[in-house]
């Protein structure tokens, strides 16, 4: 696996999957980030509840697939300097340069990691602002209670030109329609 992909391109990705890195795994792959190295490149975390992928091009010369450290290369992408980034796998480890920087990952074991549930396709679009609008309005009404978990969230359902937010904590009920 080999590719140059820009630094900040690379370190928004990053971050965006590392936010679903197991704080307490139950074994030592859910630590790690996955690299994809394909027609682009993905970026993939979870922690068996929560998953992230991020997919972006890039200069891609050898196509891979690897596991690394995922804290490790978040540390990493942060203290990159504003250059292209190389990554080249190299025999157990992986290593990444930019500029003067340079650094070696360690990789870990990728055929313990579990498949990701794939994505189900897109059903619609909606203006983010108006989304975050009725998420905000329902939230006031879900629960905080972590004992009662399926009441901490907010229900969305979408039907063919509908979607419906709904939150509750056993007392309050908010309910708000989009068509």
């Amino acid at each position: 696996m080999k590719f140059v992909v820009d630094s900040a391109t690379l370190t928004d990705s990053v971050n965006w999957v590392s936010r679903s890195l197991s704080t307490r795994p139950i074994m030592t792959a859910l630590l790690g980030i996955v690299i994809d190295a394909g027609n682009d490149i993905t970026l993939s975390a979870s922690d068996l509840e929560t998953s992230a992928k991020s997919s972006f091009n890039a200069d891609i010369k050898e196509k891979g697939r690897v596991l690394v450290p995922g804290r490790l290369l978040a540390e990493i992408s942060r203290a990159l300097p504003s250059k292209p980034v190389s990554f080249t796998l190299d025999g157990s480890r992986v290593l990444v340069a930019a500029g003067s920087a340079k650094f070696t990952l360690p990789t870990l074991p990728i055929n313990e990691y579990p498949n990701l549930p794939t994505m189900p396709e897109t059903s619609g679009q909606i203006a983010s602002d108006l989304f975050a609008t009725a998420v905000n309005q329902v939230a006031v009404a879900a629960g905080r209670d972590d004992s009662l978990p399926t009441l901490t969230g907010i229900h969305v359902d979408i039907n063919k030109e509908t979607i419906t937010f709904a939150a509750t904590d056993r007392y309050r009920l908010a309910v708000r329609e989009i068509n």
